[in-house]
Parts: C-alpha cells; sequence; structure tokens
C-alpha cells in the first residue's frame, strides 16, 4: 500500500470482529457479619442486583451472559468464526463492492470468503455482511488479510486492506510410548495434558489404526451389564492435568503370518482427540502418523505361543515355541536343547526339524521340568541352519512360577 493510498479517506468503513460463545458474568461479592456495622446492607444489595443468581447472591457466578471484552485466545483445533461488515459511511451510491477475506499463515494463504462475486451497488448507510468460518490446523502466527475495492459514482476504482494478527496457541501436549508384548501385540500409551486455562471436556480420544492393524481400546471395564470409563462419568480434564490412555494393537491375520513384512519402522496410526470447553466449544485435533520401530528378531524368531503361569517342582510340564524364519531364505534347522541349573529339558536333542521356507513358522510342543522353586527362567534352546552353519542362541525365553505341591505335617 502507498503513502497516497494510506492517506486517502474512504467512502466505505471497514470492522471485522470475531465470533466467540459469551461467559458467564461474574460477580465480586463483599459480605459481612450481621453484627458489623453494614449490618444486612450488602446482601440487600446482591439480592437487588439483577445479575446474582436469587438464592445463591453470595456464588461467583452469576446468571447473565457477557459478550466478549478482547480477541481472546484461539487453539489449535478451534473453529476461527469472524464478522465482517462494511458500511457505507458516505452519501453517494457506490458501486462494484468486493470484499475478499484471506488467511495467511506461515505455509499457506487461504480464501475464506464466501462468495467471490462483486456487490452491483451499496446506497448510503447500508452495509455489506459477512461472517467466516476456518478450522485452525496450523500453530504459530495467523494473520487475516481483508480487501475491500469498489467504483465511486465519478468512476474512480478504490481500493484498501486492513491487517488482522493473531496468534494459535497449543491446548494439548500429547506424548506416546511403545511396549512390545512377547507376541506380535503392540501396547501404546498416549498421555494427554491440558495446557490451556480452563478446563476441558474430554468428547472422544481414539486411536485409528494403520492398515496393518487392529486396536483394542483399554480404557474401559466391562461388567456383565455395561462398559464403565476407567476416568469416570464426568470426563473433564482441568488445566495442566494430565491423563493416560491404553490401546493394544495386533497385527492382522494376513500380516501377522508374514514374518518379514513388519520390519524396521513401521506406521501404526494417528490419535484423534475431541474435546469441549466452556459453553461447548469444539475443538479437534489429529496426531500425524504414529511411527515404531519393529523390534529386530534376526533371521530366526523364536517366541511362545503356550506356558502355564504355575507349574508343580519336579514335575514334567508342557510348552508350545513357534519358530519363524524372518530371513528371505530357506533354512534347514536343527534344535539342540541344553539344561541350565534350574531348568531341564525331556525329549532328545539335536532333532532335526528339516526346512522353512521365508517368512515361514513351525511351531514345536517341547517338555522340561525345574528342579528349583520360585520364578525361573526358561533357557537352554539352540537353533543351526544346517546350510550355512550358523547358531542362533536363545535365552531368557520366558519365565514360569515352580511352587511346591507337598505340605509339612503339622506338628
Amino acid at each position: 500500500m502507498d503513502v497516497n493510498q494510506a492517506k486517502q479517506e474512504h467512502l466505505l468503513a471497514l470492522k471485522v470482529m470475531r465470533l466467540t460463545k459469551p461467559t458467564l458474568f461474574t460477580n465480586m461479592p463483599v459480605t459481612c457479619e450481621d453484627r458489623d456495622l453494614p449490618g444486612d446492607l450488602f446482601i440487600r444489595l446482591m439480592k437487588d442486583d439483577p445479575s446474582t443468581v436469587k438464592g445463591a447472591e453470595t456464588l461467583i457466578l452469576g446468571e447473565m451472559l457477557t459478550l466478549p471484552q478482547n480477541f481472546g485466545n484461539i487453539f489449535l483445533g478451534e473453529t476461527f468464526s469472524s464478522y465482517i461488515s462494511v458500511h457505507n459511511d458516505s452519501s453517494q451510491v457506490v458501486k462494484d463492492i468486493l470484499v475478499k477475506a484471506d488467511l495467511q499463515t506461515s505455509s499457506q494463504r487461504l480464501n475464506l470468503s464466501a462468495s467471490n462475486s462483486a456487490v452491483s451497488e451499496l446506497k448510503p448507510e447500508s452495509c455489506i455482511d459477512d461472517v467466516i468460518h476456518h478450522e485452525v490446523k496450523e500453530i504459530g502466527t495467523h494473520i487475516l488479510v481483508c480487501a475491500v475495492s469498489y467504483t465511486t459514482q465519478t468512476g474512480e476504482k478504490l481500493y484498501f486492506r486492513k491487517f488482522f494478527k493473531f496468534q494459535v496457541l497449543k491446548p494439548l501436549d500429547v506424548k506416546t510410548k511403545f511396549y512390545n508384548a512377547e507376541t506380535d501385540e503392540v501396547f501404546l500409551e498416549a498421555q494427554i495434558q491440558n495446557i490451556t486455562t480452563s478446563p476441558m471436556f474430554m468428547e472422544k480420544v481414539s486411536l485409528e489404526p494403520s492398515m496393518m492393524y487392529n486396536v483394542t481400546e483399554l480404557n474401559a471395564v466391562s461388567s456383565a451389564d455395561e462398559s464403565k470409563s476407567t476416568f469416570g462419568k464426568m470426563s473433564y480434564l482441568q488445566p495442566l492435568d494430565t491423563r493416560q490412555y491404553l490401546y493394544c494393537l495386533k497385527p492382522k491375520p494376513e500380516f501377522a503370518e508374514k514374518a518379514g513384512v513388519i520390519k524396521g519402522v513401521t506406521v501404526i496410526g494417528k490419535l484423534d482427540i475431541v474435546w469441549k470447553t466452556n459453553l461447548g466449544e469444539r475443538g479437534r485435533l489429529q496426531t500425524s502418523q504414529l511411527q515404531r520401530m519393529a523390534p529386530g528378531y534376526g533371521d530366526v524368531r523364536l517366541s511362545l505361543e503356550f506356558i502355564p503361569d504355575t507349574v508343580n517342582l519336579e514335575e514334567p510340564f508342557d510348552i508350545t515355541c513357534k519358530i519363524t524364519n524372518c530371513s528371505e531364505r530357506t533354512m534347514d534347522l536343527v534344535l539342540e536343547m541344553c539344561n541350565t541349573r534350574s531348568v531341564h529339558w525331556c525329549g532328545v536333542s539335536g532333532r532335526q526339524l528339516g526346512k522353512l521356507s521365508p517368512s515361514a513358522s513351525l511351531s514345536i510342543p517341547l517338555r522340561l521340568l525345574s528342579s528349583v522353586q520360585g520364578l525361573q527362567s526358561i533357557s537352554g534352546l539352540r537353533l543351526t541352519d544346517t546350510f550355512l552353519k550358523r547358531t542362533y542362541e536363545y535365552d531368557d525365553i520366558a519365565q514360569v512360577c515352580v511352587v511346591c505341591p507337598y505340605t509339612s505335617p503339622e506338628s
């Protein structure tokens, strides 16, 4: 905008106001005891005050609503709404009025105008009104650029702009942690903290899994009749409070059967968070795709499909092992079982398992016993690929609780 244009007095006036929900009027109640000098004067004044709640005049919140007195804060995920009005302050008719509203962010410029067509004429003391809406998806500095162009009665074309700068703040702090189970299951813990100055009602916090996984929410306790949330009936998150959400992800059968598919960095999914503040103002936030580094199993993975929780001392018990070829070549495997101080394998060591194709799996039942009480670690399995003469050893495969079934006679 040049200097001459900036100093020129225009026939039209532009006004912009942010549209927000009103707030409850707040009082500052002043009370005293009956024996004090004012007596019941303060109580009578508060009862006559139309903004107080009848029967509860000493409450800070009143019954009336107040319009916002300032621009306020705008948070990521909320909907920014603004009222734009162009008023003809002159005594002449103005023609070909075009009002344009753009929102400039750090990465893009968005056109928010409902219509890009010009108004043919605007009579004196008349106005053109428009309401714009935009769901805020970026944090940082935003600039609302409102431009007005028009033609005077003499045919002169005039143009002016106004800029309204505001900051978009971050409403939530989201942290995620991944936990790998003994099986192919993955547990996701999402920590969500309210970093605003007002409480939030958490309407929905869900995980949208990627195409490789099925998800189960672990944020409710199921009973015979209903499912109750672990956070109670009123799901409020106070300022600076943090809440943990837990999800269990399990690979779909078509991916779980192919051990080589889930390697390296895998996409888990994204969190979808919906909340409400104050008088029902809604906000929504979706995280970017959450990624996890899949654990490396090497060429051969050995996992347990079945193991009892408790076994008896010096009594044989059965387990089921699953051997998966994670490499891209065929293997010819031999299984060796090595006894430890507390665990003894039952069966023939040096057993031929045969050829195992890439991404193929083999389930093997094994028997063993423990000679020591307590929590014992199952170790001592060794696999050898006879093709390449490579050996793979597996220790601390799992743990089992060993108890003594005998009871001492009473003395």
